[in-house]
């Protein structure tokens, strides 16, 4: 089954062959032409697409829509921005200025009848009308990170993050926007895959908000017979799919813990630490200098690397425990050195030593050769793998050791699975050398939330203590609000079973010879354990009875009556696919909990689910006890 990923990639291409189909002579000889993008569309393509995958296509340059770009008038571009205003006034000065010998645009989600009235007019006014060839609505209004992860937008997310939503002035008009911004791009996913969904949301919150927008949006256009988008569906995606994905919304103040929660697996520690965007991280390098010279420190060398589905080691690792990752990195290296070892060895014997032994020996060892030297591509780039997430591992262990991430991680999984602490809070809040002020505040604020009820005297005493550590304590402010109003305190235990168990000390990695050293950071086995979103999900996809779940309103808007909710004939079958989308922001730490549990449904025997999970923006821990902490403050 074509992932969302797939299908986007699939479109992308189609539009930068002119929006014809591909055939094997348009990538042979493709049509040689410009893309010029907006800020929206260069996210939705980088993550996508290399340059040298866009080479391929035919693309020779590629230009942001407000740079200064001259005139080619021989040369065809294609135009992938959003259809605003500014954009459109910009591309009409393109007409009137004749920058290329045609114009594709293709605006990123639907343009209104306004805007394409002026485009309309000002062709006619510069008489490029028939250099116009086509104008499309593409309807990619998302970013797809990987196959199963997608997110509304990078550039902008602030207008539609958590505090735009659930700021103290935050007005009717600006919510509106908001949920507008959201539906939209939801929509542009389920036209991409190319099926209609059954949504399920809570009631009383930004979820329910959009939910009814999506139903609405998606019922006017079913209802329009001539111009759906949805006619075609099972043909376009090349399979008749019997059973409609499932759509769930919730909202992010269903579970504000996991967001803010230190974390063990590859891909969401490079993101809680490291700055890693759009797939690509950015870190410093640590010099050996370093820490011998105390004088004048050389510049420290800026590294970035591309994490995407191309890289194998990161797609096997990335959900995996750090210690699990370090140990994979060191036992690659180890299988390389070893390649490189028997390359060298080949060569010496080809030195020929003694007249005789070369000659018995010389066809065997040219075999071999030849095999070692045509499989040398292929060893350079597994080098160059290595190198960079030898590089990424180091830089994530320097972290931990000097932010002791191990101890606050350990801590959380405790308080969050309801088990007893090996030591009290207040030593950890106390610990000069345990952390940053941020460190300590995400661990209290889990504690506050999760933990039983805390007297308003012990909560001053921690306030003091998180004071005397340098913490702001805006953010304590609004979480008291917030947890007065959710459910959340009244819960029993919503993360379900898990913890973590320490074992011995990585073994291979504390053999000498390895690059890590480990020495005083714990390695626990991670037990497994849903996260609130994950024990939805499960409720809603396997249609169990669940105490939450059963109030979830229900939309479907292939209905074209609208009826209540609740008389809405319902289907009874638990759901082969599901779309899970937050509303407010999501993180990698939910992402590979649903993850986790589609693995552990396939070694059950349900092997052909697929969960897709969504979020209105990925941020990290600190980005959003920054959210927090704004919030705070206005109360």
């Amino acid at each position: 089954m074509a992932s969302l990923r797939d299908k986007q990639i699939a479109s992308l291409k189609r539009m930068l062959n002119l929006n014809a189909p591909l055939s094997k002579s348009s990538l042979n000889e493709p049509t040689w032409k410009a893309l010029v993008y907006d800020r929206f569309g260069q996210d939705i393509i980088s993550p996508l697409l290399s340059v040298r995958e866009l080479r391929d296509m035919g693309v020779t340059l590629h230009l942001l829509l407000h740079s200064d770009r001259g005139t080619l008038s021989d040369v065809p571009a294609v135009y992938f921005v959003m259809p605003s205003e500014e954009n459109v006034s910009r591309i009409c000065q393109d007409f009137q200025n004749q920058l290329y010998e045609s114009y594709y645009i293709n605006f990123i989600s639907a343009v209104s009848r306004q805007r394409l009235e002026d485009l309309a007019s000002t062709a006619l006014q510069f008489n490029v009308v028939s250099q116009v060839s086509k104008v499309f609505d593409q309807y990619l209004n998302f970013i797809s990170l990987e196959d199963k992860i997608f997110t509304v937008r990078h550039q902008n997310r602030n207008a539609i993050s958590y505090y735009a939503m659930n700021k103290a002035d935050v007005k009717d008009i600006e919510i509106e926007a908001i949920m507008d911004t959201i539906v939209d791009s939801l929509f542009s996913v389920f036209v991409t895959f190319g099926a209609v969904p059954i949504i399920r949301s809570p009631r009383g919150n930004a979820a329910e908000m959009v939910a009814e927008k999506l139903d609405k949006k998606l019922r006017e256009n079913l209802r329009d017979a001539r111009n759906s988008l949805f006619t075609t569906d099972s043909m376009q995606s090349g399979q008749l799919s019997f059973q409609r994905p499932l759509l769930v919304v919730l909202d992010r103040n269903m579970d504000l813990a996991t967001p803010l929660h230190h974390t063990w697996t590859y891909q969401a520690l490079a993101h809680d630490v490291l700055d890693f965007q759009l797939n690509r991280v950015v870190f410093e390098e640590k010099s050996p200098q370093d820490s011998q010279q105390s004088g004048a420190r050389p510049k420290p060398k800026v590294k970035s690397y591309d994490l995407g589905p191309s890289d194998k080691f990161w797609m096997n690792q990335k959900g995996n425990p750090f210690p699990e990752v370090a140990e994979a990195v060191q036992s690659e290296l180890e299988s390389y050195r070893a390649s490189e070892e028997e390359v060298k060895r080949l060569k010496s014997a080809m030195g020929l030593e003694g007249e005789e032994e070369a000659a018995s020996g010389m066809s065997d060892t040219t075999a071999k050769l030849t095999s070692a030297m045509s499989s040398l591509p292929e060893l350079l780039e597994k080098k160059r793998l290595i190198d960079s997430h030898t590089n990424l591992a180091t830089s994530l262990l320097d972290k931990i050791k000097a932010r002791k991430l191990d101890v606050y991680f350990e801590v959380e999984e405790r308080l969050m699975t309801k088990m007893s602490l090996d030591k009290p809070l207040m030593d950890i809040i106390s610990d000069v050398d345990a952390g940053t002020p941020e460190d300590k505040m995400r661990m209290f604020i889990i504690f506050y939330i999760l933990g039983q009820q805390v007297t308003d005297p012990e909560f001053d005493q921690y306030s003091l203590a998180l004071e005397a550590a340098g913490c702001d304590l805006s953010p304590l402010t609004y979480i008291k609000r917030w947890r007065a109003y959710s459910k959340m305190s009244v819960m029993p235990n919503p993360y379900g079973g898990g913890g973590t168990k320490r074992i011995g000390m990585f073994s291979k990695l504390m053999s000498t010879g390895s690059q890590f050293v480990m020495e005083g950071v714990k390695n626990f086995v991670v037990k497994k354990h849903n996260l609130p979103i994950t024990r939805i999900v499960d409720a809603l996809m396997e249609m169990k009875s669940d105490q939450e779940t059963d109030e979830y309103r229900y939309f479907d808007p292939k209905m074209l009556r609208v009826l209540d909710s609740s008389s809405i004939p319902r289907n009874k079958n638990p759901y082969q696919e599901v779309v899970v989308f937050v509303v407010g922001g999501g993180n990698y730490i939910e992402y590979q909990n649903l993850m986790d549990y589609l693995k552990t449904k396939a070694t059950a025997g349900g092997n052909n689910k697929m969960i897709c999970y969504g979020c209105s923006e990925i941020f990290n821990a600190d980005q959003f006890l920054s959210q927090i902490c704004q919030l705070g403050k206005e109360i």
